[in-house]
């Protein structure tokens, strides 16, 4: 039996199971942990249970020695194998073009939902095919709007999207979400192939745009271009809220580029999950959506638990997929870590501290862990940094690892001033790091600022 998008799931249930706005804080901030706990645990089995009837994990399973029946709880998911897109991609590669993770072909309750489909970015590789139902595409389109609500996304705002659109999931759910659970007026220019910057700026100026989500490296580009076309952030585009994936930037520096008086917020998701975790109005780290998403922190090299204040991976259970392409301690590479301190607004969910860097991006330099997206914020204490770097390593013939960070500056691009960024970096990170100074807009092609959904910030050259 084939079914119509809407036919195949009930809206309304969706929103009990999954409450939005005042019904989610009424909910979440008085349930203890012990309840909570409970709710995961029917998601999660019902998870499981739909994975078993599909090839990918029965393989992948069953290679590790777990059987059915092996698993009755959330308590032992540590018997699961953590998988990663390696494994997804190699599905894809045993059973093209769409590998057998996604359980398309397998019916659930005698009906086959309709699936949509999009890709990763590519930031890391070939793009990775992306699965969804009907359901779990709303449930992940209404998480997000429910942490814009919790930011303060209202009725009245304009909204400006620089996520990028095509094949890549970003743009896509997240027009899903303003429009569909925000009531919030959304336009959608995209990124700076879709839409040329200083036509974005004037959009924002024209539309009285409100609030903007996006990545904030472009967020950052479009204040540059806005004063460089003659506008004053603040006065002719007065933005309130900005919220999009500020990891390790400068938060200071981003609202001072659009007039000082933005509310800045950061959230967390990848393309498979959707949405895993909202700053709320406390800014006091980044709120796990525990009703949906079960995170464990686990250690970069050994895969072994780390305790809530240590890094760690993001391994992430979707528990609200229990249809097309269950998503099971998928190892993000993300690596963040758990904040022990308690909740100022009562919620239950724990917080994380937001990304802090990739550990397949991690560069070891003299037995020193460097990510190279946490430069940023170093290079933002110098005076003249322009906002863009880029890091490159590369090997010698004797096997020593090097890493020349570029740097965009505005000020004087002298030894003396390359020196001192080098001492920044040596105080700071405890190793030596060569640094090269670069007019302004050198690095874009690199970096593809404009051109990207994630900016590029390393080049490995050690393999070539």
């Amino acid at each position: 039996m084939h079914t119509t998008y809407y036919e195949s799931f009930d809206i309304k249930q969706v929103l009990r199971d999954f409450p939005l706005g005042g019904q989610f804080m009424e909910r979440y901030a008085g349930i203890g942990r012990e309840a909570l706990r409970a709710e995961q645990n029917a998601r999660f089995m019902r998870c499981v249970a739909r994975a078993w009837q599909i090839p990918f994990y029965q393989r992948v399973w069953g290679a590790a020695g777990v059987e059915p029946g092996d698993i009755r709880s959330l308590d032992d998911i540590a018997r699961l194998p953590i998988i990663s897109k390696t494994d997804i991609m190699e599905s894809v590669r045993l059973h093209p073009p769409f590998g057998d993770f996604h359980g398309r072909d397998v019916p659930l309750d005698g009906a086959v939902p309709p699936m949509i489909m999009h890709t990763t970015s590519g930031t890391t590789g070939r793009p990775q095919p992306l699965f969804f139902s009907p359901k779990s595409r709303e449930i992940q389109s209404l998480l997000l709007a429910r942490i814009y609500r919790m930011q303060g996304m209202r009725h009245d705002d304009v909204v400006h999207s620089v996520y990028g659109h095509g094949m890549i999931n970003g743009g896509h759910y997240v027009r899903e979400a303003v429009l569909h659970y925000t009531h919030a007026t959304l336009i959608t220019p995209g990124t700076g192939v879709e839409t040329p910057s200083v036509r974005q700026v004037e959009l924002m100026r024209d539309f009285g745009v409100s609030a903007v989500v996006g990545f904030a490296d472009y967020i950052k580009r479009l204040a540059d271009v806005a004063v460089a076309q003659g506008l004053e952030p603040g006065k002719d585009i007065r933005l309130r809220m900005i919220s999009g994936h500020l990891g390790r930037e400068s938060r200071e520096g981003l609202a001072q580029a659009w007039g000082g008086a933005v509310e800045m917020f950061d959230w967390y998701g990848v393309g498979d999950t959707g949405a895993i975790a909202g700053e709320g109005p406390d800014h006091d780290g980044l709120y796990l959506m525990e009703d949906a998403q079960y995170v464990e922190v686990t250690d970069v090299d050994s895969g072994a638990p780390v305790a809530d204040g240590g890094s760690g991976d993001m391994v992430v259970t979707c528990l609200y997929k229990d249809d097309i392409y269950p998503i099971i301690r998928f190892n993000t590479h993300d690596v963040t870590r758990v904040l022990t301190t308690p909740s100022a607004m009562g919620l239950a969910f724990r917080r994380i501290a937001g990304f802090l860097g990739r550990s397949d991006n991690m560069i070891k330099l003299r037995g020193i862990n460097i990510f190279p997206q946490a430069l940023g914020p170093l290079l933002e204490e110098r005076p003249g940094f322009g906002g863009e770097f880029i890091c490159t390593a590369s090997r010698d013939a004797t096997g020593r690892d090097e890493l020349l960070v570029s740097v965009e500056t505005t000020g004087a691009r002298s030894a003396e001033e390359t020196a001192a960024y080098e001492s920044l970096l040596r105080q700071r990170l405890g190793v030596e790091i060569r640094v090269e100074l670069v007019a302004p807009r050198t690095l874009a092609a690199l970096t593809g600022t404009e051109t990207r959904q994630k900016p590029v910030r390393l080049i490995d050259r050690r393999f070539a």
